[in-house]
């Protein structure tokens, strides 16, 4: 195991957000957790008590003797704001003085980098290259991130848990968005940064980037699995499957979902439902096809003259 050629990996200037960023990811999520489990422990205990409701304090920090009843915006905010902007800057100037910038020669096209990596931010999608074609993982995908982050507002109508952290009025929205920001996004930002290697072929962490390595891996489509041959009929077996999954999946999350979230479902109209549907299981989709890659060595589910997902 090659421990030092991952504290290499780990301490390069280009890496120290991605490092930077799992720490202070988890921690955020736990406070903002734990605030949210008192929130509701408040929440429960003023249903419970209606004259307490009426009389008592609504928030999980009461108000204490010696506190001011008014918080004006000086000194109390730009104070804040102040001593903030003041860690930062000092942070910035450790750092820059502290690691080198992570600049290069000029291009040369004779010698290219071996891996080529995007920006860290950028990681995500060029991990999605892998599995989608290129105009899929870097338009038709981008695309509907951006477009269900505009949508979001209009398709859930809960009226609860607005400018207060929760968790039970608010379980499927943060489910949705943990899945998606954690769980899609920002460990594949992690795969690209510390397990894709030479050839971005797949290195475990402390195993050796061997820029000489050959895997014999033998990667199908789907169709071919199943002994189908013929262009036209690889395109009709991967809509078929391509469709099932939209209809079993659907069938199976608005079970869940009319189950567990009962009053959103009241709440939503067609339009909106189809839309969260397809969009929740258009997500879905990424760790299936990332699944179906690494477990049975699948390329492609539906082959055709134009696309190829």
């Amino acid at each position: 195991m090659d421990w030092k050629q991952l504290w290499e990996i780990v301490s390069a200037p280009d890496n120290v957000p991605i490092v930077a960023l799992i720490p202070l990811l988890a921690f955020y999520i736990f406070l903002a957790g734990r605030q949210a489990l008192a929130n509701d422990r408040l929440i429960a205990q003023l249903e419970a008590n209606p004259a307490m409701a009426k009389s008592h304090y609504r928030k999980t920090w009461p108000f204490q003797p010696g506190w001011q009843k008014e918080v004006h915006v000086w000194p109390f905010l730009l104070r804040m704001e102040f001593l903030a902007a003041i860690i930062v800057t000092i942070i910035l100037m450790v750092w820059s003085i502290t690691l080198n910038a992570p600049l290069e020669e000029p291009a040369n096209p004779n010698l290219t980098m071996n891996p080529a990596k995007a920006p860290w931010y950028f990681l995500g999608l060029q991990e999605m290259l892998v599995y989608f074609d290129p105009w899929i993982a870097g338009v038709v995908m981008p695309t509907l991130i951006i477009i269900g982050l505009m949508v979001i507002p209009y398709i859930d109508t809960n009226p609860f848990g607005c400018g207060y952290y929760t968790w039970n009025q608010r379980k499927f929205a943060i489910a949705i968005f943990l899945f998606g920001f954690v769980v899609l996004w920002v460990s594949m930002i992690v795969i690209g940064t510390f397990i894709r290697g030479p050839g971005w072929q797949w290195f475990w962490p402390g195993q050796t980037w061997d820029h000489n390595r050959t895997i014999y891996e033998v990667n199908r489509d789907l169709p071919d699995v199943f002994g189908i041959t013929s262009n036209w009929a690889k395109g009709v077996f991967g809509a078929l499957v391509v469709g099932g999954f939209y209809a079993v999946g659907g069938f199976l999350v608005h079970a869940l979902f009319r189950r567990y979230n009962a009053k959103s479902y009241r709440r939503m109209s067609l339009l909106q439902y189809s839309l969260m549907m397809f969009l929740l299981l258009t997500m879905s989709g990424l760790p299936i096809k990332i699944l179906l890659r690494h477990l049975f060595h699948v390329k492609y589910v539906w082959i055709s003259p134009w696309f190829n997902i």
